[in-house]
């Protein structure tokens, strides 16, 4: 049975050892993984260890069970909280019920009032977990989403930010029906539109994208959607040619946009693909042969891009997997895995039997995907490729393809080595940067891992696993380290109280400095400064 984790906080001891000893906790369907004497401590240990339940006391110094009751509402909502003081007063339960503790009790607590009050929070927690892992329900919820989870995919294959298998997967997983041989984009656009209000804009959009989806969806298969501006089509065609038939489809349309709503409609329409992936390519020429809209006057509507620019666009080499795989063992995997991907790649080379011209095109592709990824990780490209480069007589060069492809390996691995070395660097640089931000700052009582995150432009969760890792300790017992570190450099050199070095160390509250700094060092600041001065 996995028992449900509980803290218990309590500034008297004896207190604490009683409830401990009072029930069979793990009976009851619950582990006590901590105890402690205020509510400092128990949000730092919340912090570190997910809590299903806390039972506090109300009276506590430096953090009183009221407040941190709030806090752990705010931060983690599904902690049940079970309040409990000596004194029977109306505020204190008025007060719980607002914060909507699971329970308030009155000292002292009995074992049965215990147990019976524990019962109903494990009966709701069981209930819970049991909705939150309840497939009927996941299901329910995941086909209420799936409509904006399939809209977010369209867009992203419109920006490029999905490979082929990716995308694939996401459309079975997704249940569309959206496979087919060839895909093509159209873009439309109103035209003059722009100088309407906001609002009217909307509406007419609103309009022809259901004007299009009305007429489209009965002569041609297709998903359509708004994006940005623009009524974008995704064509899923039969073979190349029958994007013909979708230019005269979207033709049609803007017909009917510019006669039914009263407005210019035009667009653009891309190539036929036979890959997901290059739904993106085809996007970006249908709004580049939208653009032809100014050299070809008002009579052109729908304009293809192979009309307008009929050679810069044609396919000359097939789609190789195998580049994709390199890319990405560069990125995440290790030599063994690029020489895999290699080996996959030489494979499709040698398969799609190519021409000498084509071979050159083909190590040239390979080449400028290495350089992108270079680039995007701002790498030293000189040390990679050496002075003064040039991917031209570079590709000259080789005679072979086994001759490039050991040139390209050995390039692989210097290019991983190198992205590793980059984001161990980076981790390393905002490791100090935030250790340089702490000791500037660590007198802020205010300070928390947020500004510090804000600082740093990264997400809390990312920089918490990182820190700790290139450090050892967390944030907080980081930040109580350098503040006990000054306290005590305060204690030795100065002659300042200990209310007044608490101050100026980050802690707003003497009483909680004190315990802190007993808590690391085992006697007070007063005590250690008598000790050393003796």
């Amino acid at each position: 049975m996995n028992l449900y984790k509980l803290l218990l906080v309590d500034d008297e001891e004896d207190v604490r050892v009683s409830i401990e000893k009072k029930v069979d906790w793990n009976a009851l369907g619950f582990e006590l993984i901590g105890s402690v004497s205020n509510g400092e401590e128990a949000l730092e240990l919340a912090e570190q260890t997910h809590v299903d339940a806390v039972m506090t006391d109300i009276k506590m110094p430096f953090m009183d069970g009221l407040t941190l009751c709030r806090k752990l509402k705010e931060n983690y909502k599904n902690t049940k909280v079970v309040l409990y003081s000596g004194f029977d007063d109306f505020e204190f339960a008025r007060e719980a019920v607002h914060l909507e503790a699971e329970e308030y009790l009155l000292k002292p607590i009995g074992a049965k009032d215990l147990e019976n009050v524990f019962r109903g929070i494990k009966e709701n927690l069981d209930k819970e977990f049991d909705e939150r892992r309840n497939m009927e329900n996941l299901y329910d919820f995941y086909q209420k989403s799936l409509p904006m989870m399939r809209e977010h995919l369209l867009t992203g294959m419109l920006e490029g930010r999905f490979a082929s298998e990716q995308a694939q997967t996401m459309i079975l997983s997704y249940e569309m029906d959206f496979l087919a041989q060839y895909y093509s984009v159209a873009v439309l656009r109103i035209e003059g539109h722009g100088s309407r209000d906001v609002m009217k804009t909307q509406m007419v959009n609103f309009s022809l994208l259901n004007l299009a989806k009305e007429y489209l969806e009965k002569n041609i298969k297709c998903q359509v959607l708004i994006y940005v501006d623009c009524i974008v089509t995704i064509a899923l065609l039969n073979s190349r040619a029958q994007v013909q038939e979708f230019v005269y489809h979207i033709d049609q349309v803007c017909k009917m946009g510019s006669r039914l709503l009263d407005v210019k409609v035009a667009a653009g329409v891309g190539m036929a693909y036979p890959t997901l992936d290059k739904i993106a390519v085809s996007y970006e020429e249908a709004k580049e042969a939208f653009e032809y809209r100014l050299v070809l006057g008002n009579e052109a509507l729908a304009i293809y891009i192979n009309d307008v620019e009929p050679h810069a666009k044609a396919d000359s080499l097939p789609e190789f997997k195998g580049l994709t795989s390199i890319i990405h063992s560069m990125k995440f995997g290790n030599k063994e895995e690029v020489a895999g991907a290699i080996a996959e790649y030489k494979e499709e080379l040698t398969s799609a039997k190519l021409s000498v011209q084509q071979c050159q095109l083909a190590f040239m592709e390979a080449l400028t995907e290495l350089m992108k990824l270079v680039r995007s990780y701002q790498l030293d490209m000189s040390e990679i490729f050496g002075k003064n480069f040039d991917p031209y007589e570079e590709i000259k060069n080789f005679h072979s393809m086994e001759e490039f492809l050991i040139w390209l390996q050995d390039k692989c691995n210097t290019i991983r080595r190198m992205i590793r070395q980059e984001r161990s660097d980076s981790t390393k640089i905002m490791t100090e940067k935030a250790k340089q931000y702490i000791e500037q700052h660590y007198a802020d009582a205010a300070l928390s891992v947020d500004d510090l995150c804000h600082y740093l432009n990264v997400s809390a969760t990312y920089f918490s696993t990182m820190f700790k890792k290139a450090v050892g300790m967390s944030f907080v017992s980081y930040l109580t380290q350098v503040r006990l570190e000054h306290a005590v450099e305060l204690l030795n050199n100065t002659e300042d109280k200990s209310y007044i070095i608490a101050e100026k160390v980050g802690y707003t509250e003497p009483n909680y400095f004190s315990y802190v700094f007993k808590k690391k060092y085992g006697i007070s600041p007063s005590r250690y400064r008598t000790k050393k001065e003796a």
